[in-house]
């Protein structure tokens, strides 16, 4: 079975704010040579 675990770190300039992360998701799952299945995104946050 094939997986991959990636942890992104983003720094906003505000302290609640929106990215898309769309595009970045997209190569990660490409590179991961997964074709059929679920994608997690868990969005975690500090203080």
């Amino acid at each position: 079975m094939k997986s991959l675990t990636e942890h992104l770190w983003f720094e906003t300039p505000h302290r609640r704010d929106y990215l898309n992360v769309t595009v970045a998701v997209e190569q990660l799952v490409r590179k991961s040579g997964v074709q059929e299945g679920l994608c997690l995104v868990n969005a975690m946050h500090g203080d």
